[in-house]
């Protein structure tokens, strides 16, 4: 590793060990990496940290591919009116088209690592569709297993990463940053540095069915409010809307990607009746919201707990989807005689840590970058397939973004865990799917802020102490902004307030109060400012 590790002990009071370097990246998956490369390039001392494995990482499980500008019958202009059109009016336009601009150069810089696509039968790169594209954008490997390869060949390039750290605490002065406070194997340990990435993943554990690892504990929300950041859009979670259905199934559940309804699956209810019919123009290649709701609708209707995807008449399904079969096959369903169980399931969060499209947050020094940061690209809803590419971009813009802070010498002077309130991953999973999933009510919003604010404060000692302190301060700042969204837009669905108004198309931000508690600085909807 890059960073320069003291031998012999440490002068930082409850330290086991203590490392210099001039950035810290939190997060091993495509955002972090990415960012990791580019700065080390730039000369800068590079340490990753990854709470988990080489693999652990959202990244690896991403399967339908990257959303990038095709050379002919395509545009930038396009793209970003795709994704504005998803985003249900909280995009931030200027964002969304310095992003999808820049998505054909990080492509091009993650094939010179050696990543490859899939080709077509005229050896151009192949292209699919998805939910909410007006054309084939996405690009994509393995077939079904892009992120696997992204992430392969993130790994191949020799980037050094410290395995099995979790960060604890990212430590500020009245200047920004001074370093990062981890536990590893090797204890707790301090990382001097002027400049720290949050590149963390999402926040899919809060929930009890999820397309996350179990390490998606809403890590980076916690450090970044902690140190003063402010988050926004965090209410706009999106759930996958064919996730592979199994009867008690819980934890990471595999996803059957848009990209099999991209290449016409039709999704259909027990009766065998079509689910988006009359819902959509673009009927099973509508926006997720849109396909997640009616397919929980069709659900409620029936008195089911799944609905179906018909892929039956797709010539040559196992070798385009290898990585569905084989999650069907381990469940006893074959693809291509039978139908596959499909139900919504936590994937992704639109929202994050405030930053501008080069990871900037409003503290000096801290950055954030993939699905941990809200760059204003997805707004209240994410386009299929423009997680890997914000990554991309994102990540090698903090990359360069970070030499602004090289050379600061910065000192952290003690290895504090800070308090927090923690409730327990499994009564947080249940309280969220319960009553903030794909339909909420005010009522139900309600009972699971209260049952929060009974959570003890306690000091943090092991990793899941911190995760479940992660998740314990998300699922409030998530509740407080959804309780107070009383609209429905996106991903975010109240049955008691069914109407999109034009009041709130305005992103709502939580940060910490001068107290410690969570709170909004503005409530006051548009027009009546």
């Amino acid at each position: 590793m890059r960073g320069r590790e003291v031998p012999g002990g440490t002068a930082v009071q409850g330290a086991s060990w203590e490392a210099h370097a001039d950035l810290v990246v939190v997060g091993g998956g495509v955002a972090g990496l990415t960012a990791a490369r580019t700065a080390s390039l730039r000369g800068l001392r590079v340490l990753t940290v990854s709470k988990g494995g080489p693999t652990d990482t959202a990244t690896q499980y991403a399967q339908g591919g990257i959303a990038v500008v095709a050379p002919e019958g395509d545009s930038v202009a396009g793209h970003v009116r795709d994704t504005v059109e998803a985003g249900a009016g909280l995009c931030d336009e200027a964002a969304v088209h310095s992003i999808v601009e820049g998505g054909p150069r990080a492509v091009a810089a993650l094939t010179d690592l050696g990543a490859v696509f899939d080709l077509g039968r005229d050896g151009a790169v192949s292209r699919t569709r998805e939910g909410g594209h007006s054309v084939r954008r996405i690009i994509h490997a393995g077939g079904d297993a892009t992120g696997a390869e992204v992430q392969r060949a993130l790994n191949a390039a020799g980037l050094p990463v410290l395995f099995g750290a979790a960060a604890a605490r990212v430590v500020t002065d009245a200047a920004g940053v001074t370093g990062l406070i981890v536990l590893s194997d090797k204890g707790v340990g301090v990382i001097h540095a002027p400049a720290v990435l949050l590149a963390t993943g999402g926040l899919g554990q809060l929930y009890s069915c999820s397309t996350n690892p179990s390490g998606a504990t809403a890590d980076g929300i916690a450090l970044a409010l902690g140190a003063g950041a402010a988050v926004a859009d965090l209410e706009f979670v999106q759930f996958h809307p064919t996730v592979l259905f199994a009867a008690g199934g819980v934890g990471r559940r595999p996803l059957v990607s848009e990209a099999v309804r991209g290449e016409g699956a039709r999704l259909v209810d027990a009766e065998g009746n079509s689910v988006t019919d009359g819902v959509h123009p673009r009927g099973d290649l509508a926006p997720r919201d849109v396909v997640s709701r009616a397919i929980a609708d069709r659900i409620n209707r029936l008195g089911t707990d799944h609905v179906y995807l018909d892929a039956r008449h797709l010539i040559g399904f196992a070798e385009r989807f290898p990585t569905v079969t084989a999650s069907c096959l381990e469940v006893g369903i074959d693809p291509a005689h039978q139908l596959i169980p499909v139900a919504p399931a936590a994937h992704y969060s639109c929202g994050g840590v405030v930053t501008d499209v080069h990871g900037r947050t409003a503290v000096p020094g801290l950055y954030a970058a993939g699905e941990v940061a809200r760059t204003g690209l997805h707004g209240a809803n994410r386009l299929a397939s423009n997680s890997l590419l914000e990554g991309l971009v994102v990540g090698e813009r903090v990359g360069a973004a970070a030499t602004e802070r090289a050379g600061l010498r910065t000192e952290v002077t003690a290895a504090e865990f800070p308090a927090a309130s923690r409730t327990g991953r499994a009564r947080v999973q249940a309280l969220m799917t319960a009553h903030g999933s794909v339909v909420r009510t005010g009522g139900g919003l309600a009972a699971v802020a209260a049952e929060l604010a009974q959570a003890p404060t306690l000091t943090s000692a092991t990793v899941a102490d911190l995760e479940d302190a992660a998740l314990t301060e998300t699922a409030t700042a998530l509740v407080l902004a959804a309780s107070a969204r009383t609209e429905s837009r996106g991903c975010h669905t109240r049955s008691d307030h069914p109407e999109r108004t034009e009041a709130w198309r305005r992103s709502i931000e939580v940060r910490r109060g001068a107290s410690g508690a969570l709170e909004i600085p503005d409530l006051t909807p548009i027009g009546a400012r």
